[in-house]
């Protein structure tokens, strides 16, 4: 019985501290996203996205970080496929709203242009 019990502490403080460095890491995130270092903003990014693999429900977050870092390193084509990516895979999320609102920001400077739906009217012969 004290094994288990053992077990059982050790995976819950495992969980609970694989979720605080998660957290730590979207924390430094933004925190650098505030002083202008995009670069780090990435790195510590890219390992939020390492500890939340199992937890799908903060990629939209990281990803529109990701993609409000990419504009302003100018790089409005990578940030607006990123937006994208989030309206496509979190449709229903808060995520999906803001990324369609930076969207319209982008195409409001002449950074981006939706494309173009293209329709085809069939001929009769």
């Amino acid at each position: 019985m004290r094994t288990l019990f053992i077990l059982v502490l050790a995976t819950l403080s495992v969980g609970c501290s694989s979720r605080n460095a998660l957290d730590r890491h979207l924390d430094a995130a933004y925190t650098q996203y505030e002083l202008g270092d995009c670069d780090k903003v990435m790195l510590e990014l890219s390992q939020a996205e390492r500890r939340s693999r199992p937890r799908d429900n903060l990629q939209p977050e990281i990803s529109l970080l990701r993609g409000q870092c990419l504009e302003r390193q100018g790089l409005f084509v990578d940030a607006a496929q990123t937006y994208q990516f989030i309206q496509s895979r979190y449709p229903a999320s808060e995520y999906a709203f803001r990324s369609r609102a930076r969207l319209e920001t982008l195409r409001q400077l002449g950074h981006y242009e939706p494309e173009e739906r293209v329709v085809i009217h069939a001929v009769k012969p």
